[in-house]
């Protein structure tokens, strides 16, 4: 009996307590359980059990024993599950989270190319401006804007995002440009109540300033054509309004005061056990943001 086995063997006599009720889970006759585990022994040089007519305990070095194995057995399935799924084609289901314009502007583009290259993938998407639980609703991947919590699981980095204060050129006429972040207590502010809601805006070398908002939604669509309109200024992500940008209706200010941007993640619960449709959505994805 190989020693794989005969590891197996000894953990499920751990963890039922008894050699009758292992042999009868293994499949195996009782002798032949008992065989393994004395084999074992002897290959060890430890004993791993205590019998008694009436139980099976583990010995001090047993449970040492226990844990190794069980971290072993683990790696082989890992290790195992890796390579078959590495040959494997995508298929099922592929749920993807993202917030909702980066979604929509940018993620959805690589599903469709996916699905395209994956005709035995379905798709189903969740762009929300708001934290997704991902093992709670499902999600294979989400990609994710902003600093992550320790979590576990698996995250490429594949850019960064600047956030901005920005106006249309109306309004600065209007009500002037502000020259720090201090200024902002005298302007008129449009803010979402979403991921960036709150109403303390923190800017380079610590500086905070508390917004009062003069327009406030549940969604940065609102907000920004506010700011459009020539009503207010507001803050959001750089993507959400570089076409205004690019032809001159919003601009930038207080650029110098900006915190450092933040990090986009590819961000999936499986790590090195995900499927075929995980990992290689991955790929394209780390792939094609990066190319942005």
């Amino acid at each position: 009996m190989d020693r794989w086995q005969a590891m197996r063997i000894f953990v499920k006599v751990a963890e039922t307590g008894s050699f009758a009720a292992s042999a009868r889970q293994l499949h195996m006759s009782p002798p032949a359980v008992t065989r393994a585990i004395a084999a074992l022994e002897d290959a060890i040089g430890a004993r791993l059990f205590v019998r008694t007519t009436r139980s099976v305990k583990l010995t001090e070095p047993g449970r040492r024993y226990l844990e190794d194995c069980k971290r072993i057995l683990a790696d082989i399935v890992e290790a195992e599950a890796a390579a078959a799924g590495s040959y494997a084609a995508p298929s099922g289901t592929l749920a993807i989270t993202a917030s909702v314009l980066f979604g929509q502007m940018y993620v959805l583009p690589i599903l469709h190319e996916f699905l395209k290259r994956h005709p035995a993938v379905n798709g189903r998407v969740l762009f929300v401006d708001r934290p997704v639980n991902l093992v709670d609703e499902g999600i294979d991947v989400a990609i994710r804007i902003g600093r992550l919590p320790d979590s576990g699981f698996a995250a490429i980095q594949v850019g960064t995002m600047r956030r901005v204060v920005c106006g249309a050129p109306a309004y600065f006429q209007q009500y002037g440009v502000p020259g720090t972040p201090a200024d902002l207590k005298g302007h008129r502010i449009a803010a979402s109540t979403g991921a960036w809601g709150s109403p303390e805006w923190r800017f380079a070398g610590d500086q905070r300033v508390t917004i009062q908002n003069w327009l406030q939604s549940n969604n940065n669509e609102v907000a920004i054509a506010t700011a459009l309109a020539g009503l207010a200024l507001t803050r959001v992500l750089h993507y959400q309004v570089e076409p205004a940008l690019r032809d001159g209706r919003l601009r930038i200010v207080l650029a110098e005061y900006e915190e450092p941007p933040l990090p986009i993640h590819v961000l999936y619960p499986e790590g090195r056990q995900a499927p075929a449709k995980v990992r290689a959505f991955v790929d394209l994805a780390v792939a094609m943001l990066r190319g942005k």
